[in-house]
């Protein structure tokens, strides 16, 4: 008699006493196991399953938990010098001893069942998914405030008085956009840092230069645009 069982996507073909190496399962050496996903019985009575046979079960005895041989990677892309990559890999299986082939009365309850002192009982296999989590109970939402509306709308009148003083100074100052590689993105940082007239750059000191260099993150720029310069000629004009 031999049967074909289903365990860790893959098919067998089995028969009593062959040992075979299956996708790890959450057993230990010395364990038995039993799998119920058998799709098919041969012998003098062929059993076809539709997809499994019906209390039909292949019991086994775990022997050692184990490593598959190494396989390599290598990948080598065309037309790019020195571009490789070596990955090696070793599956994890379950090596296992076919015990008995049961045609009827085998346990129902799972793929995989391991033998306590009660017998044949489901245990879950290391690919098995977790149980899913029950949903907690929607909170209650709390009942708005009073005084909750009065301070949503304070919020935007901050931020109104906040902008006012800086769109006060943009349009009193200077069009800074006029000096060597300033833009309107550069232009609004300067306004940010205080700096709107042509005066105010025209009077820089090399301490000045250094810190708004660190400030704005652009090292250099200020002297190699020639700002000061710049700025006290568009002053003077």
């Amino acid at each position: 008699m031999f049967a074909v069982l289903k365990t860790g996507g893959k098919q067998y073909k089995v028969q009593s006493g062959d040992t075979l190496r299956v996708e790890k399962l959450a057993a230990n050496a010395g364990d038995k196991v039993q799998f119920n996903e058998v799709l098919m019985i041969g012998g003098d009575k062929p059993q076809v399953g539709s997809p499994v046979v019906a209390d039909a079960g292949v019991q086994a005895e775990v022997i050692e938990q184990i490593k598959g041989p190494k396989t390599i990677n290598f990948v080598k892309r065309r037309r790019k010098h020195s571009s490789k990559r070596t990955k090696g890999h070793r599956q994890q299986l379950t090596l296992v001893r076919v015990t008995d082939i049961l045609a009827s009365g085998a346990s129902a309850s799972g793929i995989m069942a391991a033998e306590n002192g009660a017998g044949f009982v489901k245990a879950a296999a290391a690919v098995a998914k977790p149980a899913k989590k029950a949903k907690a109970a929607p909170k209650a939402k709390a009942a708005p405030k009073a005084d909750a509306a009065p301070k949503a709308e304070a919020a935007p009148k901050a931020a109104a008085k906040k902008a006012a003083p800086a769109k006060a100074a943009a349009a009193d100052g200077d069009d800074l956009k006029q000096l060597s590689g300033v833009g309107p993105a550069l232009e609004k940082k300067l306004q940010a840092a205080g700096v709107t007239t042509f005066a105010q750059i025209a009077a820089w000191t090399p301490e000045d230069v250094a810190a708004m260099d660190e400030k704005l993150s652009f090292k250099g720029r200020i002297e190699r645009e020639g700002w000061i310069a710049q700025a006290a000629e568009m002053a003077k004009g």
